[in-house]
């Protein structure tokens, strides 16, 4: 499957926010919390320029996407499916993003951040209601629990994450040490994130 492989500081750069793609603590984390008003490049941003109605709408579906790790074909493909749903196109998009089970792994605070998640269930450290699944777009179910397996919780970054007791847990997800449940469906209220859902419904809807 395709992914960014090039500087992931970069792209948070380039949107202007963290996309919580470095580890909290890290020395690159720190560096990009110094320049992270900085756009990428040689010379950095030359002069602020108006940016047109496209171009908003383009850079919030691209900093959606990229802080979800996700490349164009699939988040379009979210996007395709939630247009075809009753109600809010937008409030899908983020409800389908949020269940990811990468994502999920994520919010659960067993991995640090969503790329080690989704790396961790593809490497199968992660239990849905006790079987390895390796899907990392696997679409979680309510009353669904999710685990680390016994021989992963040695892993460095698991294990540090479960030592961070002041966890934030979003309402709609329940923890217990390297276990996990899903309480019920995620609504969009529940996604803290500055994210206009709208921009990018507009964008694909051009």
């Amino acid at each position: 499957m395709a992914r960014y492989t090039g500087p992931k500081n970069r792209l948070a750069r380039r949107e202007g926010i963290d996309l919580g793609l470095k580890t909290v603590g890290s020395k690159a984390h720190a560096s990009l919390s110094r320049r992270l008003t900085i756009p990428p490049g040689q010379h950095g941003q030359k002069g602020k320029r108006k940016v047109s109605e496209y171009g908003e709408q383009l850079r919030e579906k691209q900093k959606v996407k990229r802080l979800y790790g996700l490349m164009e074909k699939q988040f379009r493909r979210y996007f395709a499916t939630a247009k075809k749903w009753k109600g809010n196109t937008g409030d899908k998009l983020i409800e389908f993003l949020e269940r990811r089970l990468d994502n999920v792994v994520y919010r659960l605070n067993l991995a640090p951040t969503r790329a080690s998640a989704r790396q961790f269930v593809s490497h199968g450290h992660v239990l849905v209601d006790g079987k390895r699944l390796g899907i990392p777009s696997y679409q979680v179910k309510a009353d669904e629990v999710i685990a680390i397996k016994p021989k992963a919780l040695e892993i460095p970054a698991i294990k540090k994450s479960l030592e961070i007791t002041d966890m934030n847990i979003p309402l709609w997800l329940e923890r217990q040490g390297p276990v996990g449940k899903i309480a019920r469906l995620p609504v969009r209220s529940d996604v803290m994130e500055d994210i206009s859902e709208q921009l990018i419904v507009e964008f694909y809807s051009r």
